[in-house]
């Protein structure tokens, strides 16, 4: 997170048919907090993610209902994080007669299918699965403006975190042919060009790689011999840039580079410590 977190409105009209309320959970990973989508032209809406259920949230929301008179009639969750589900029970309270739409549902939802659409006046969203940041995560693409609301394998800043590279990288390249438009990021300002940061991100996930990679042929300090490494040792030298206390999220992402180069017979592990 080496860059300028600008602020954002708690409440802000981002189209015609698109409102953003922040979750009111600002944070070190959660950035300005968790982006919730009002979505719709007229009296039902469609919302997606729930933030984690901060009092400021469902406030912002209830009064933003009032103002536009309009309900939630769907509710559409990207993926099971608690800063994206928690505020479930407040939509409910506000709007009983809602309906809650999740890949991998909970008792009372409804699944989330490959392809499914959902409308209302002004807005047809189409779903999409898109394994990577988790396994259950789902990109809704607003057909009308040709935009994707890419929940967090996408973000406004910065990269994103992810439990399978592998995965991660399929639905990148699956993403950046869904749309030509915005990206509505579960974090952070919406990003114009959304199909362009997919590529920077594969980019990047690419020069990630290799620097792991060329580490790992590099002479290390204390014997000038090629490895083997630590994950910490990786880790302080890759992300030398970044605060140590996003070491720890960092190791993950290295982890998962050697996941993927393990998978491909490229490395080797040895207890704790990794050679080509």
């Amino acid at each position: 997170m080496a860059f300028q977190i600008s602020p954002l409105q708690e409440v802000q009209r981002l189209g015609s048919a698109c409102i953003r309320i922040l979750g009111g959970n600002p944070g070190k990973f959660t950035l300005q907090g968790t982006n919730t989508y009002l979505l719709g032209t007229g009296r039902r809406r469609l919302l997606i993610d729930t933030g984690e259920g901060r009092s400021s949230w469902k406030q912002a929301l209830e009064e933003t209902l009032i103002q536009e008179g309009a309900v939630v009639e769907r509710v559409l969750i990207t993926h099971w994080h608690p800063d994206h589900t928690r505020g479930i029970p407040d939509v409910m309270a506000l709007c009983p007669e809602a309906a809650v739409f999740k890949f991998d549902p909970e008792a009372g939802q409804a699944p989330i299918a490959d392809g499914q659409t959902f409308t209302v006046d002004g807005v047809t969203l189409v779903a999409y699965h898109t394994p990577g940041h988790t396994e259950d995560h789902v990109i809704f693409v607003f057909t009308e403006e040709r935009s994707m609301f890419t929940g967090d394998n996408i973000l406004g800043h910065g990269t994103a975190v992810f439990e399978d590279l592998s995965s991660y990288l399929g639905s990148l390249e699956r993403m950046k042919g869904l749309f030509t438009g915005r990206a509505y990021p579960g974090h952070g300002p919406v990003v114009e060009d959304g199909p362009l940061k997919i590529l920077e991100y594969l980019q990047h996930r690419q020069d990630r790689e290799a620097q792991v990679v060329k580490l790992l042929t590099s002479a290390r300090p204390d014997s000038g011999l090629p490895g083997p490494w630590t994950i910490t040792e990786l880790v302080q030298t890759i992300y030398s840039d970044i605060p140590t206390e996003l070491h720890l999220p960092a190791s993950r992402g290295v982890l998962q580079i050697l996941a993927k180069l393990e998978g491909e017979s490229r490395v080797i592990r040895e207890r704790n410590m990794w050679r080509l």
